[in-house]
């Protein structure tokens, strides 16, 4: 089995290079995602982050606001903190238990851990593989204006509060630009996939 961490800024297509792994074959486990599922309704973390913000971070329906809590979190250092200790833990387990299953079904596997901060959660360490997800920062900003509906100051904050992409980039062993067109962009995770299931 190889496990392969995969990184980058946000906004700066890791999501697209994930969907291209799976593509591949490799099964790709999506932090964002667990740390969704983690925060539902009901689950211990949701309860923990209502006690510690408030029920203003919540919709209608009882769901965390994502937004509400992101504008909280990101201006505030020790906010994010309180934040990521309540759902790093928790993710973990959870990545650790879908990584068993995974080897379970296929001892030889390649399995992808999206996760934006890999360096910034010490995960870097567990990992076979690190593979960074680069862009230029004004592709990053008009990304999350546009996906997210922030300001350029919010979208700025955002990618502040993580590790400097040129940083991450030192600390990879594979980086892909997550400008270049898709079909090219596609040929570089096949041969990477390709380089991964040798290893396997």
């Amino acid at each position: 089995m190889v496990l392969v961490g995969l990184t980058g800024g946000v906004a700066t297509g890791k999501s697209t290079v994930a969907s291209m792994f799976k593509r591949c074959g490799a099964v790709v486990i999506d932090a964002d995602g667990l740390a969704h599922s983690v925060v539902e309704p009901g689950k211990p973390a949701w309860r923990e982050i209502i006690k510690q913000f408030g029920r203003a971070v919540l919709n209608p329906d009882q769901t965390i606001n994502r937004r509400a809590l992101g504008s909280l979190v990101f201006r505030d250092p020790a906010k994010r903190k309180q934040l990521e200790h309540i759902i790093h833990p928790r993710v973990a387990r959870e990545q650790q238990r879908l990584i068993r299953e995974a080897r379970a079904r296929n001892p030889r596997a390649v399995i992808v851990y999206d996760v934006p901060l890999l360096f910034e959660a010490g995960i870097g360490k567990q990992v076979d593989y690190i593979v960074v997800v680069s862009s230029d920062r004004n592709t990053q900003i008009a990304r999350l204006q546009k996906r997210d509906g922030l300001s350029r100051a919010e979208a700025l904050r955002r990618i502040n509060s993580q590790l400097p992409l040129a940083q991450k980039r030192r600390l990879a062993d594979f980086v892909l630009d997550g400008t270049t067109n898709k079909r090219r962009l596609f040929t570089q995770v096949k041969a990477l996939f390709q380089h991964f299931q040798a290893a396997a």
